[in-house]
């Protein structure tokens, strides 16, 4: 096996899944529209990116702490065209099994990777232009379904490039499914298309990849997984005056703003240390509070109500 001809093997050093192709060098004619919040961060993803999976605890606490001086843009980056794209030097999907289990223990967030061996994705677009098509139509609920296709290909084992388990995703997060799929077949391949040809103005090399801009141009770049400090690092960076807001840290709350969690998130939301996490959680779940469910590596936790 190749690691640097196969997007899906990623750096756990660098926390990057690196993409194959070229960016072109014009980072700096690209034009970044501004927001009336201080900060936009532009995130560059794919929905079956091992590593941006590995820094949702670090996003979900940004936006609770600067949710009044942020404003997160999701683009889609294109991680998997297809297993043939790199004249036939990509490797296989079963390539892809160990290297998931492996991110898994490294990101301490739950990842099956016999979905490689069971029910391989043939390519990461399908779900791409899902996520910008539940955009058009709303993006809260956009974040909400790229959450919800992540949990089903990472945890749940789904090929998440089916329409099956796409439909059920938006179903589960309130979209119009009709409207989607007309949607998924008409506008959205060209948001997609957008989307990869700024990331190649931007030099987007892998995912993740965060930017930091302002109205005034100025600009600051993370690229891979990093810990939460550098995230609030850029943000101060780029807005000195941002504020962090205090909340509530309570696990009635933390579900109400997130209803599935999973250790890694809990601890980092929370404040309380990783194995006491857990121990609450497990708690929780032997109460009825909450739903638990376990991988080979991992579990995630849901709300079986509406709490808060």
């Amino acid at each position: 096996m190749n690691k640097e001809n196969n997007p899906l093997i990623c750096d756990i050093e660098t926390g990057m899944c690196e993409t194959s192709e070229e960016s072109a060098e014009t980072e700096s004619q690209s034009k970044i529209e501004s927001t009336n919040k201080s900060v936009k961060m532009i995130y560059y993803t794919d929905p079956i990116c091992s590593s941006c999976w590995g820094i949702e605890p670090q996003l979900r606490k940004l936006k609770l702490e600067y949710g009044n001086s942020i404003v997160i843009e999701y683009r889609m980056g294109g991680l998997l065209p297809d297993w043939n794209y790199n004249s036939g030097g990509i490797g296989k999907p079963s390539d892809v099994a160990s290297h998931w289990d492996e991110v898994s223990v490294h990101y301490d967030m739950p990842i099956d990777g016999d979905l490689w061996l069971e029910d391989p994705l043939d390519s990461s677009y399908p779900p791409s232009i899902a996520f910008k098509a539940a955009e058009m139509q709303d993006s809260e609920k956009a974040i909400a379904f790229l959450r919800e296709i992540r949990e089903m290909v990472f945890l749940y084992k789904k090929n998440i490039a089916k329409w099956e388990h796409i439909e059920a995703a938006a179903k589960k997060v309130g979209l119009n499914i009709d409207q989607l799929k007309t949607d998924f077949e008409g506008n959205a391949t060209a948001l997609f298309e957008e989307d990869l040809k700024l990331g190649k103005e931007l030099g987007v090399r892998g995912f993740p990849t965060v930017f930091f801009v302002d109205d005034s141009g100025n600009k600051e770049i993370i690229y891979g997984s990093r810990p939460y400090v550098f995230y609030e690092m850029a943000i101060l960076k780029i807005n000195p005056n941002a504020i962090k807001r205090e909340y509530s840290k309570n696990w009635e709350t933390l579900f109400s703003k997130y209803p599935t969690l999973t250790a890694k998130e809990f601890s980092e939301l929370s404040g309380t240390p990783r194995d006491e996490s857990e121990k609450q959680l497990n708690e929780l779940a032997v109460e009825g509070n909450l739903e638990k469910h376990t991988t080979k590596n991992g579990s995630i936790w849901t709300a079986n109500k509406i709490v808060g």
